[in-house]
């Protein structure tokens, strides 16, 4: 089979899946318990005008109906009003996205490339002090409990030291300040993130070290590294030039399947830092019963999560000429 039609077959398979995912998600929401009108009307609201909000949003309609409203205003791109804001959803979500890609997508990039480069220093250095502390770190810093180091980090560095912003994205001072310019305002954003910056990569760069670590070693009993060395080429352009690249192929496809993951925006990351990302929104809206706002986040996870996959497994191909579809 080549690439294009495995392309094509995967594309077929992808559409099936995320027709799957809409129906799901549409059956939990309203199985879910509460009622979004309920926590919407005024105490002072007469039932009349409780009434007449439930219609606004077409909860009176039947289930069916109100599914194959869904349908076509997933097809045509409308995901509805938010119940809560009171605004589009889609325009949320855009204004939501780009924090969450700026923040996971910067902390995925900086873990793989230093997991990688650590990794196959200790897979270099195996059975030395060095690979042993290496990996005894990875994994302690792997099984750590997110949400308690993030507090964590907040307490000691934001609240003790007070090096960092205890919570949020921006300082309102700076960005309502005429005289603030561009660099001004993206220096601040960085001060911001530094906080959730440094907790996710050392959630997150574990994972990549022991990955590179046990590719290296496979990697390193392969016949070319033995003519590299019958070649007389020094030990760290063997490592650097000839092991490492072939050994990167599994991280590659693990920050590829993280990148396409990482756009939940990692609830917990977001909630904690009250960084206003999609995670948090998305934690917002289902416990607010905000069935619109909650069914395009998920929905726009699953669309990045399958097409990540789709991109990784071409990715894969093109990196490794051994692979043939």
């Amino acid at each position: 089979m080549g690439l294009k039609r495995f392309i094509i077959r995967r594309l077929m398979e992808i559409a099936v899946v995320f027709f799957v995912i809409m129906t799901v998600l549409f059956v939990l929401f309203r199985l879910a318990p509460g009622d979004p009108v309920e926590r919407m009307v005024d105490p002072s609201m007469t039932p009349e005008d409780a009434q007449l909000l439930k219609e606004s949003m077409g909860l009176d309609q039947p289930v069916w109906t109100q599914y194959l409203y869904y349908l076509k205003n997933v097809a045509t791109g409308n995901m509805g009003v938010s119940f809560h804001y009171g605004v589009p959803v889609m325009r949320i979500v855009m204004n939501r996205l780009p924090n969450t890609v700026l923040l996971f997508t910067t902390s995925i990039i900086l873990s793989a490339f230093l997991g990688v480069f650590l990794g196959k220093i200790a897979a270099w250095k195996r059975g030395e002090r060095t690979d042993t502390l290496m990996t005894i770190g990875a994994l302690f810093c792997h099984t750590l409990f997110l949400p308690w180091l993030a507090l964590i980090m907040i307490w000691f560095f934001a609240y003790r030291v007070g090096w960092f912003p205890i919570t949020g994205m921006v300082s309102p001072e700076v960005w309502i300040d005429p005289q603030a310019g561009f660099v001004d305002k993206a220096l601040d954003v960085l001060h911001h993130m530094a906080l959730p910056l440094m907790t996710l990569i050392l959630i997150h760069f574990g994972s990549y070290l022991l990955v590179m670590r046990s590719s290296m070693l496979d990697t390193l009993k392969d016949d070319y590294i033995v003519t590299a060395r019958a070649k007389g080429l020094d030990e760290k352009t063997i490592r650097d030039h000839h092991a490492a690249p072939n050994a990167a192929l599994p991280v590659v496809t693990s920050v590829g399947l993280s990148l396409a993951f990482s756009i939940n925006g990692g609830a917990l990351t977001e909630t904690v830092f009250t960084w206003p990302g999609i995670g948090r929104e998305l934690v917002f809206s289902v416990s607010h019963a905000d069935y619109p706002l909650a069914q395009a986040a998920f929905l726009l996870i699953a669309v990045v999560v399958l097409l990540g996959n789709l991109v990784v497994d071409i990715l894969y191909a093109t990196l490794d000429p051994r692979i043939r579809y």
